[in-house]
């Protein structure tokens, strides 16, 4: 009998760690972040490594970024984990630990190991992560893995991970180091770069009508006061 936790099993495990609700503009990004590792989990192939660490900890912080009220974040983020059966402080502790690794290095030595033409003995851990991922013709790949990456490289080096030419270049590279489809690896990372955007516009538009609703109600308030104010007559 197939005892494999569903999409649904881990949806309901979610919303009964947390109770509160979600805000509308939160909430698809929340649930999709939730499939995306929910699916993984159960996957055979799929096996822990600090790059997909890495991701999901970005993934989660960019998008939820602004997200109010902002003590929810923590919890969002302790329910996504428990409901994969993932350790949210393994994922965070991994996470910094790869983000100091990668602001400690020049760019082109963090390049050239990642793309495995000059592995470095400063993390053997990390380094036989990278091994395995490169050796693994079942290696499951991922958007969150294809972030972690991304991340890495905007840490090492923000000015060319802006430029078109230079960040194909360098991810052409580790696809290759790596043995990872460099097609899927660009098209994930055009479509989580056009997310962002996106979600950065929604912000926008709901913080101005946010804005406007105050306002009415302000005008409203002393509208309603000024008509409860009895008028002095002078006789």
């Amino acid at each position: 009998m197939n005892n494999a936790r569903t999409v649904s099993d881990t949806k309901r495990t979610f919303y009964s760690l947390h109770t509160r609700p979600i805000n509308t503009i939160y909430r698809r990004v929340v649930e999709e972040l939730l499939v995306e590792m929910h699916l993984l989990s159960v996957n055979a192939d799929f096996t822990y490594n600090l790059i997909y660490a890495l991701g999901v900890v970005t993934t989660f912080h960019q998008f939820m970024e602004g997200y109010q009220p902002e003590q929810d974040q923590e919890s969002i983020f302790q329910a996504l984990c428990q409901a994969v059966k993932q350790d949210s402080q393994r994922l965070r502790q991994d996470a910094d630990r790869l983000q100091t690794l990668a602001q400690s290095l020049p760019a082109k030595d963090l390049i050239a190991w990642l793309h495995q033409v000059n592995p470095l003995d400063i993390d053997a851990d990390f380094q036989a992560q990278l091994a395995a991922i490169a050796s693994n013709p079942h290696f499951k790949y991922s958007r969150l893995f294809a972030i972690g990456l991304f991340r890495l490289l905007e840490l090492a080096d923000p000015e060319m991970v802006k430029d078109d030419k230079q960040r194909r270049e360098t991810l052409k590279a580790i696809a290759q180091g790596l043995n990872l489809s460099e097609d899927k690896l660009n098209k994930d990372l055009e479509q989580y770069r056009s997310n962002l955007e996106k979600i950065a516009q929604a912000l926008v538009v709901m913080t101005d009508i946010l804005s406007a609703e105050r306002k009415k109600r302000d005008r409203r308030r002393k509208e309603s006061n000024t008509a409860a104010t009895p008028t002095n007559s002078n006789e």
